[in-house]
């Protein structure tokens, strides 16, 4: 065991952790402010299902010994899962420590997929989905990627979770939106505080760090490379969506910029240990163009409700960053992996990326909508009238980000 390897890891979990809250105050300033705290609820709770989800089945179905589909019960409940290490994760770290790294996956993921449905969805099916969703869609998909499964033994590559993270979570949320309701709250609303959304995506930012040179679970070459691709990647990203705003609209805004800057964190996570550095450049400046025009042209053709753009952003970068690794993947850069298309002249790279993120794109919506639909048996999915009215945060959590004079009749009446 590196006591330096686990040290680094140690840091990189707590930066992705980081991810999570910042992505709660990202979203909070883009709703309007009667509901920010139930938009920063969702991702908060997050942390609080997710972690019993993962440590009672979802661990153990994602890197527990299985078949190719789906990991078994090894680590049920945690089980052996200690200060020991494990030969077929690694040999250098406390396997505990892994655990709670991918754990902080699973939550940021979560996080995402609440950007799509944010104003809309009743507080307590959305836990219960959350819950579900873990279990039934994520776990299964870190598996055929990270856990051997059949994405792994086809040859597709995912650095850091373009297609775990980004794509499952993406694609979720814009089904479940759209089970909500095509026209509910659909018109757009101006964010209640753009600040609060710079904060918030500060702290998404640096957390990002974390998330991809930690994925190398030890501070070498590769998570050099990552970390460097990481910070092109951001600057590219954001330089794409304002190019493409300035054009369109002749405006640079600040959400712009944000947008564009996770755009570009987002293309760059399949393959932040897999290309060099012009390539990381070129793959987050066509995810910032491909993102902006997703939102800003197929999501107002196609008149999709994804409420503050998860698919548009993750959904839609995850896809465009995970078909380009198989572009610009060099073994130059990486010996554990072959040339992509770029470098080799064959397509074979790009149409395994292809295949994987087409299973991922059908596999996630599909499980999505059956989830949804069970739940649906039992409960509305959709905020009620009064809800909408009111908002969220005084009807549902009984209190108020700004002002207190409503929820102190509230609090009389009772």
């Amino acid at each position: 065991m590196n006591m330096n390897d686990v040290l680094f890891l140690f840091l990189c979990t707590l930066l992705v952790w980081l991810m999570t809250p910042g992505l709660s105050l990202f979203y909070g300033g883009l709703v309007q402010s009667k509901n920010v705290l139930n938009t920063i609820m969702q991702s908060m709770s997050a942390i609080v299902v997710v972690t019993f989800a993962w440590v009672i089945l979802g661990f153990s179905l994602s890197f527990g010994s299985g078949e190719i589909f789906l990991g078994g019960f090894t680590y049920f409940g945690l089980k052996e899962v200690g200060f020991n290490t494990q030969a077929d994760i690694a040999t250098h770290i406390p396997l505990a420590l892994f655990m709670l790294f991918q754990l902080m996956f699973c939550t940021i993921a979560v996080s995402i997929l609440s950007g799509s449905i944010a104003e809309k969805m009743k507080f307590i099916p959305y836990l219960i989905f959350v819950f579900l969703w873990v279990i039934i869609v994520y776990s299964p998909v870190a598996h055929w990627v990270w856990g051997g499964g059949w994405i792994d033994q086809l040859g597709a590559i995912d650095y850091a979770g373009g297609t775990v993270v980004h794509i499952t979570s993406g694609i979720s949320g814009l089904v479940l939106a759209i089970m909500i309701g095509a026209g509910k709250n659909f018109e757009k609303r101006p964010p209640h505080n753009l600040i609060i959304t710079l904060i918030g995506g500060i702290l998404v930012w640096v957390g990002w760090y974390g998330f991809n040179v930690g994925s190398a679970l030890t501070f070498n070459d590769i998570a050099m490379t990552s970390f460097v691709n990481t910070v092109l990647a951001a600057s590219a990203g954001s330089l794409g969506w304002s190019v493409m705003e300035y054009f369109m609209k002749k405006t640079t805004s600040l959400i712009g910029m944000l947008s564009g800057m996770l755009a570009g964190l987002v293309a760059i996570t399949p393959s932040a240990g897999f290309v060099n550095y012009m390539s990381a450049i070129v793959i987050a400046f066509i995810g910032g163009v491909s993102c902006y025009f997703a939102i800003n042209y197929i999501k107002v053709k196609l008149q999709y409700n994804d409420a503050l753009d998860a698919f548009g952003i993750h959904g839609i970068g995850g896809i465009v960053g995970a078909i380009l690794t198989g572009v610009f993947q060099s073994h130059k850069v990486n010996n554990e992996i072959v040339d992509g298309m770029l470098y080799s002249g064959t397509l074979q790279t790009v149409w395994v990326q292809f295949v994987a993120v087409f299973v991922t794109v059908i596999f996630s919506g599909a499980m999505t909508f059956l989830i949804a639909k069970t739940i649906k048996l039992f409960s509305a999915l959709g905020t009620d009238k009064v809800e909408d009215e009111k908002g969220l945060d005084y009807v549902v959590h009984g209190e108020s980000a700004y002002f207190s004079g409503e929820i102190n009749k509230f609090n009389k009446r009772l």
